[in-house]
């Protein structure tokens, strides 16, 4: 590798890791110091109370691995808790939504967060920095401010009730922390450029930094903060939720498209259904399509409604339910697909009684040719904030089935389906392109689209990234703002419901670097306020 590039989502992020690449770090190392600053200018994407998982590729050392530090459903937590409380489920299958939101917002929204002993378990394995070293960008961050930037305001003000969930303006407000971090003293919502102080965030961290690792936050003296308020606000997680966290290491799940072998997440992460998609689309010339035209956006819906009924019929944690991935990555199987859908055969996506999540994203390869791709979130901000710890907490147990005996059912312990899917694409033995995002159930149709836009359409990552895209995640066509209405017009006429985006980028927003003859390339999905950093 002739030189290493970041790119995230966040200005200040990807600066923190392109500086730590300048100082001799590796992607590991990069990537963490990334992290650790988005959990602070990005604080309801993700933090220290969420969760997430890394794909990491250290050929040198012979490690290719996805360590895993999923959220737990809290130990009391049961299978049959919400049955009274259902009300449906979102559109887009992210979620159910209960009476009252009890599953959404407040303490009893949350599960054991894992992003912590992750970052820590990440450094130790793979990393060469210091564990304080690489938090002090996030402690200066948190404690001197930053610039509120159009996306995260944007996401602020966003009205999410057509769903049915809370709010996340609600969302800011549940916690004193909240109301004196995120509004003026009149209470007024502070605006795009206004400057954001966290001090309650950069005392936590600079804790964690102290402490040397993940222990205080699993074991010690946060460990008691975390568990007394909880107690306190009627949330269920205690200290033996804490005491009792683990997270794992598995291989990656594999699949190829064309001449390239992709490399993503197995379950309880979305990487299989986005291979499964580009498997059914191996069926069809995508190449030869005209981008955005009917026939392909009409091919492209087809495929991710089959991949997205077989996502909900299977999809649980592995610990838990029998999750047949290998069966539906088959290329038998694709085969199936493909065949009714050239048969001119509509499938049906069904949602019990019946957008955009809350996740972020690192992609960074190394001169050493070392590669991360690293998706970690917070589900949905919870709005819980402790007194004087600064960030708030995942809300992840909406995203938990509430009706016992599917393979998202609530279970002590378990991890919730994740949506995320860290890939890393191989042409021959060399990794050319790592990609993510964030986005929710949009994720895999948005991964998988921007690949078949660099593999079949021949794009630059930036153009792949940029492309307009469809979802197809219920029985609706969802359309970007840039797909045109002569398209819309035809897809109508043919018998399909069609929405349209008013977003001109829309459906999760990938993060990519593409790798040809050594040379990287990085690439920011303009929908969010991100960048790309190439070191020399």
């Amino acid at each position: 590798m002739r030189n290493a590039t970041i790119v995230a989502p966040q200005p200040e992020a990807v600066e923190a890791g392109a500086e730590v690449l300048e100082r001799g770090g590796n992607a590991i190392d990069a990537a963490l110091a990334c992290a650790f600053v988005q959990g602070v200018v990005d604080p309801q994407m993700a933090g220290i109370g969420g969760f997430g998982s890394m794909h990491v590729y250290m050929p040198k050392k012979g490690v290719h691995e996805i360590l895993e530090f999923y959220a737990r459903a809290p130990l009391k937590a049961a299978p049959d808790m919400w049955l009274d409380k259902i009300k449906h489920q979102s559109r887009d299958g992210f979620g159910y939504v209960l009476e009252g939101n009890i599953s959404d917002i407040g303490y009893l929204a949350v599960c054991t967060p894992g992003s912590l002993k992750g970052y820590e378990t990440a450094l130790r394995d793979y990393g060469t920095f210091d564990w304080a070293d690489l938090i002090k960008p996030a402690i200066r961050l948190a404690r001197n401010g930053f610039m509120i930037r159009n996306h995260m305001h944007w996401y602020w003000a966003k009205d999410q009730s057509n769903d049915g969930f809370a709010n996340t303006l609600d969302k800011l407000r549940f916690s004193e922390t909240g109301r004196k971090v995120y509004f003026h003293d009149d209470g007024t919502l502070k605006n795009v450029g206004d400057l954001l102080v966290n001090k309650d965030m950069g005392e936590t961290l600079e804790r964690i930094a102290r402490s040397g690792g993940s222990d205080i936050f699993y074991h010690g003296e946060l460990a008691e903060q975390i568990a007394g308020d909880f107690k306190a606000n009627g949330g269920l997680i205690d200290r033996q939720d804490l005491a009792r966290y683990e997270l794992s290491k598995v291989e990656p799940v594999w699949g190829d498209y064309r001449d390239h072998r992709i490399a993503t997440s197995p379950p309880p992460g979305s990487g299989f259904p986005m291979l499964e998609l580009l498997h059914i689309m191996e069926q069809f010339d995508v190449g030869s399509l005209q981008h955005g035209s009917a026939d392909h956006v009409r091919i492209l819906f087809e495929a991710m409604k089959r991949m997205t009924i077989d996502k909900d019929a299977h999809m649980g944690d592995p610990a838990y339910v029998d999750v047949p991935y290998e069966k539906l990555l088959s290329k038998e199987h694709a085969k199936a697909h493909a065949r009714a859908i050239k048969a001119g055969e509509i499938a049906s996506v069904s949602r019990l009684d019946s957008s955009q999540r809350d996740t972020t994203h690192i992609s960074v390869i190394d001169k050493d040719g070392n590669a991360v791709a690293m998706t970690h979130t917070l589900g949905s901000p919870s709005g819980a904030i402790t007194d004087g710890l600064g960030f708030m907490y995942n809300g992840t147990m909406s995203r938990f089935n509430p009706l016992p005996g599917k393979p998202g059912s609530i279970a002590p312990g378990k991890r919730r389906p994740s949506s995320a899917a860290p890939t890393i694409v191989f042409k021959g033995d060399e990794p050319s392109i790592v990609i993510g995002a964030p986005g929710g159930s949009y994720i895999a149709p948005a991964v998988a689209q921007c690949l078949m836009n660099m593999i079949d359409f021949d794009m630059s990552v930036l153009e792949a990234v940029s492309a307009p895209r469809i979802v197809g995640v219920s029985n609706t066509i969802d359309i970007c703002n840039r797909i045109r209405h002569s398209v819309e017009d035809e897809l109508r006429a043919q018998g399909y419901q069609v929405a349209r985006s008013p977003q001109t980028y829309a459906f999760a927003a990938v993060h990519a670097i593409k790798i040809d003859g050594g040379i990287s390339k990085g690439a920011a999905d303009p929908q969010r306020d991100g960048m790309a950093i190439s070191v020399g």
